[in-house]
């Protein structure tokens, strides 16, 4: 059976869809991937399919709670990738949730961010137990100090983070908007961009092999 990651946080805005598409190229490097867009909104099926030459990764929209439940009977691929709704009752996040085998929580470090991070943490994830870790992202290197100070926030709270950061380049929405993963796009801050993502794929595994 194929292992599945959800992408998930309560707050639109904070880097999600982004996360889900960038993991997934990631991995499809050495992996058959596909992406789960559960999200209503639609945003990363609009992103693929500005490519006509695709991005590594397999893609489909499934937004019923119903028929999200029976990913684990997909066949064929080794990493179902599910970036999901921005709605912490939503029963399509509460299904992928619990069929997961790892959550990955991206949110900026900004306080307020924070707080709607930790409200998903102990609403949506500590009670199903899934395995999961917080990613910081859109962090500004002008000003890590506030990355550090909300990992050592998650750290009181006795929430698993990331080591890697997501940092804010323009890069983002330019691939984005050229219908590229960050690993295909060439431009500016590519290299960095690309690094940040691959860190956190990293981590992944290591967590995997555990």
């Amino acid at each position: 059976m194929p292992k599945i990651i959800a992408i998930l946080n309560g707050k639109g805005g904070v880097g999600k869809t982004t996360t889900a598409v960038n993991l997934a190229a990631n991995f499809a490097r050495d992996k058959k991937v596909i992406l789960i867009d559960a999200d209503i909104q639609g945003s990363a099926s609009w992103w693929f399919r500005r490519n006509q030459q695709g991005m590594g990764f397999d893609l489909a929209q499934e937004s019923e709670p119903q028929l999200l439940g029976e990913l684990r009977r997909i066949t064929g691929y080794d990493l179902v990738v599910v970036d999901t709704p921005p709605a912490l009752r939503s029963e399509a996040l509460a299904t992928v949730v619990a069929i997961a085998d790892y959550l990955v929580l991206p949110t900026p470090p900004a306080p307020m961010d924070l707080a709607v991070l930790v409200e998903t943490v102990r609403e949506a994830v500590i009670p199903v137990g899934t395995p999961y870790r917080v990613l910081l992202t859109k962090v500004d290197t002008r000003s890590l100090g506030e990355a550090l100070e909300a990992k050592n926030t998650l750290t009181r709270l006795g929430i698993p983070a990331f080591n890697a950061l997501i940092r804010i380049y323009k890069a983002h929405e330019r691939a984005a908007l050229e219908g590229v993963a960050i690993t295909q796009w060439r431009g500016k801050n590519a290299r960095e961009a690309e690094s940040d993502y691959r860190r956190v794929a990293e981590e992944l595994q290591y967590d995997w092999r555990k």
